[in-house]
């Protein structure tokens, strides 16, 4: 059985602070920059299938976006 020591158990361990805001922060990141990158794939397959683009155009096109998104999103 667990044994209890007195007190809550949220209180038996010192947190660590900054290795969770670590965390949260690669997160935010990781979520921010993948939603750009699939936004541009996104565009640029419109820009690759609907128009006379093509797929080099199309990969320039994301490559530019991600480079813009990259730079306002930091």
């Amino acid at each position: 059985m667990a044994e209890h020591h007195g007190g809550p158990a949220e209180l038996g361990a010192p947190m660590d602070y900054p290795e969770h805001e670590k965390t949260y922060n690669f997160f935010i990141n990781a979520a921010k920059f993948g939603t750009l990158f699939c936004v541009t794939i996104l565009i640029a397959m419109a820009a690759a299938f609907f128009t006379s683009a093509g797929f080099f155009s199309a990969l320039l096109l994301m490559i530019i976006l991600n480079v813009l998104g990259y730079f306002i999103l930091r």
